[in-house]
């Protein structure tokens, strides 16, 4: 391994798959100095720019609706060890304050979101690949427990997006690539526990393939 280079985790998940619990597990392992994460999140086309369905949804589960070519231009910034500072998407809350956030580069970074792997461009960038995965009915309680709590959306509108989008999207731009990651998890119970314990075992793993010396 190139010890100049840093090492890029990509993490893969469809909506309600508990990604965000286990990033968060992953990156309580580390210092702040030694990882950095970039989220497919902060990379979408404002709404104002969509094109709304008839019944005035907007589709955020399309390749489409994310700006790739900035993302990957960040990721590769962060690699040449540049700072990254971007707008925080704000889900058209116009409640919401807007932050700037400053991204800063790493041993290892971790890139994660529904696309990555379909963007071809950024899944040849990743060392290692994780897609985590729940079973259907699973994953739709979280997301409807999500969006009402979080984001205020009406558990009509949650469900007929879940239907219409995310489950297309995820049977077409993402599934596809699961057996082309080196892990799968599968994330069907709400126990934290569990997911410490995958996510401990491999942080131990990557820190010692950097090196003791890279990350401390």
């Amino acid at each position: 391994m190139n010890k100049n280079k840093p090492f890029i985790i990509g993490i893969a998940g469809g909506s309600g798959s508990g990604k965000t619990f286990f990033l968060n597990c992953f990156l309580h392992h580390f210092k702040n100095d030694e990882v950095t994460l970039v989220s497919q999140d902060d990379y979408y086309i404002p709404a104002g720019e969509m094109t709304q369905e008839e019944n005035k949804l907007y589709n955020f589960d399309l390749p489409s609706t994310i700006d790739d070519e900035q993302f990957l231009h960040d990721i590769k910034q962060l690699v040449k060890g540049e700072v990254v500072y971007k707008k925080e998407y704000n889900f058209n809350n116009p409640l919401a304050i807007v932050k700037i956030l400053e991204i800063n580069p790493a041993p290892i970074i971790i890139v994660e979101g529904l696309f990555i792997l379909h963007f071809k461009d950024i899944a040849v960038l990743l060392d290692h690949k994780v897609f985590i995965e729940a079973d259907e009915p699973v994953a739709l309680a979280r997301r409807i427990r999500r969006d009402g709590l979080e984001r205020g959306y009406p558990e009509d509108d949650v469900i007929y997006k879940w239907d219409n989008h995310v489950v297309p999207a995820y049977k077409e731009f993402l599934l596809p690539y699961k057996y082309d990651c080196h892990q799968v998890i599968i994330n069907n119970f709400d126990t934290p526990e569990d997911i410490i314990k995958i996510t401990d075992e491999i942080s131990v793993g990557f820190k010692e393939r950097l090196g003791a010396n890279e990350i401390g």
